[in-house]
């Protein structure tokens, strides 16, 4: 048996060392947003695919492949920084919070999150109020309106806002975040 870095068993060997046995999964970390995201990759993964094939195997390239592909990867990105607000996984600056004293830190840590809460809540309105104005606006090559793909980006960031309120009301209940504790789990 082995242990990883933090601490948990990686793999199980026989007495030869020769059989691994993994550790059982846990899928209860992932959430809906993670299964919607990874459903719309493969998805994007798929159209990818079909362009390739029908550009080189096919000589006669699918024209909506490209502009559907580009829209679901801005789904993908507007869906995934869900899933980076919830494991507050964003790019962070610690270093600042080192040499600070633990009020000061707390109080700017307190204060990210609270910009962090008021940027997400004013993306999520300014982007809910474009969606009804592209709805005239068609896509290039398929003929939907362009307000669907306003739409996932509202929702994103919709579910960005919902995602930094809950994380935002962790950390004030626990005291503490991980930009003056880094490393620590939240």
């Amino acid at each position: 048996m082995t242990q990883t870095a933090a601490g948990h068993e990686a793999r199980q060997f026989d007495d030869a060392g020769l059989h691994a046995e993994d550790e059982p999964i846990d899928l209860s970390v992932y959430k809906w947003e993670d299964w919607l995201t990874l459903a719309i990759f493969w998805l994007l993964a798929f159209t990818v695919f079909y362009q390739f094939f029908t550009r080189y195997v096919l000589d006669d390239s699918a024209a909506w492949t490209e502009e559907i592909a580009r829209y679901l990867l801005i789904v993908i990105t507007f869906l995934g920084g869900s899933m980076a607000v919830r494991r507050n996984t964003h790019i962070h600056v610690e270093f600042l919070y080192r040499y600070l004293p633990a009020p000061a830190g707390r109080a700017m840590s307190t204060m990210v999150d609270l910009v962090r809460l008021g940027f997400l809540g004013y993306a999520t309105w300014l982007s809910i109020d474009l969606v009804p104005r592209m709805h005239n606006l068609g896509m290039t090559v398929v003929d939907l309106p362009m307000s669907y793909v306003y739409g996932f980006v509202a929702a994103g960031f919709a579910m960005m806002t919902f995602r930094a309120l809950l994380v935002t009301i962790h950390h004030w209940k626990q005291g503490w975040s991980s930009l003056e504790r880094p490393g620590e789990a939240d």
